[in-house]
């Protein structure tokens, strides 16, 4: 529901598909048979690939991950594959070395891969719980899961500033105690999931009287916002766009939302090495959720390169 993707070039999905061929045959992740218990030193090949998901924010951060990791020696090139059914079975077997991931939804979408698509979710808003179930999963498939920094990209919601001033909101909380009925722009599935109309009722008390189905931070949901047409919408903590409509996110005070901050994921064969390790964990120093949205903004309003908007904030934070 909530991950934005974009259609990329139908050469990179072939690519890697002849890669996945390739590699059933002789794959350098651990076997299936003994793929519960990893015990190979990790790899430090000098040759890695990145690969991104194929919308603006995993472009922005496959680029920083490939100018950390070339500033520490080591060559590299970046694949974008807009499908996770393609692109985690080759980080499987080292045909793409690193991947920006999302801690809960990766955790839950392993999961499910492992046990099933009705497997209870594992990710969590306790970002410890979540990565050690992340980590658990990861483990025997031969990946290694970094450690998070303080960017995470969850669902949020948003209001107009005016609305905000005129009933005096800056969290959720504030918005359940104020009573006032609300009308939700969001994705038509939100009145069953448990992290939005449910959710919004059951944790804040938020009187939602009626979602309107545009969508998850598109255009048409915040010009309704916008508008008056409706009271709230539901988008992400890293989205650009929302001083273009006037509206202001409401805080998760008591942490409705899954824990998905931005994690590296590697072949540990491959990539698992202290050289490439320290490259990647680099940037959890000083990146922010707040410095993501200001690099998506860069990208997607100000039309500026994803490799020239990483480069100046990796400069500008002394990380080149």
């Amino acid at each position: 529901m909530r991950r934005r993707v974009r259609v990329r070039a139908r050469a990179a999905l072939a690519a890697v598909a002849l890669l996945l061929a390739a590699g059933s045959a002789c794959s350098t992740g651990p076997s299936l048979e003994h793929r519960g218990d990893v015990t190979a030193p990790p790899g430090d090949s000098r040759d890695l690939t990145i690969g991104s998901a194929g919308f603006t924010e995993s472009d922005l951060l496959a680029q920083m991950y490939a100018l950390l990791l070339r500033r520490a020696g080591y060559r590299t090139e970046i694949l974008s594959v807009t499908n996770r059914e393609i692109y985690e079975p080759a980080l499987e077997t080292g045909r793409i070395d690193v991947v920006p991931e999302y801690a809960a939804t990766f955790a839950d979408w392993l999961n499910a891969k492992a046990n099933g698509p009705g497997a209870a979710p594992v990710g969590s808003p306790d970002l410890a719980t979540t990565m050690s179930a992340l980590r658990r999963l990861a483990k025997p498939r031969g990946l290694t899961v970094l450690d998070p920094g303080r960017a995470v990209d969850q669902n949020a919601f948003a209001v107009t500033r005016e609305y905000a001033a005129e009933h005096g909101l800056k969290t959720l909380s504030d918005l359940g105690r104020a009573k006032l009925p609300v009308r939700l722009a969001a994705g038509d599935e939100c009145v069953e999931r448990p992290y939005c109309e449910p959710g919004l009722r059951k944790t804040y008390g938020i009187d939602v009287v009626a979602v309107d189905p545009k969508g998850v931070g598109t255009t048409q949901a915040k010009q309704a916002v916008q508008s008056g047409r409706d009271q709230m919408v539901l988008t992400t903590t890293t989205d650009a766009t929302l001083d273009q409509f006037g509206l202001v996110l409401l805080a998760d005070d008591r942490h409705l939302q899954n824990a998905d901050y931005i994690v590296p994921v590697v072949n540990r064969a491959r990539a698992g090495g202290p050289g490439a390790v320290r490259a990647l964990s680099a940037l959890n120093t000083v990146l922010t959720t707040e410095d993501l949205a200001s690099m998506n903004e860069q990208v997607d309003s100000w039309r500026r390169l994803p490799e020239d908007v990483a480069r100046a904030y990796l400069e500008r934070k002394g990380l080149l």
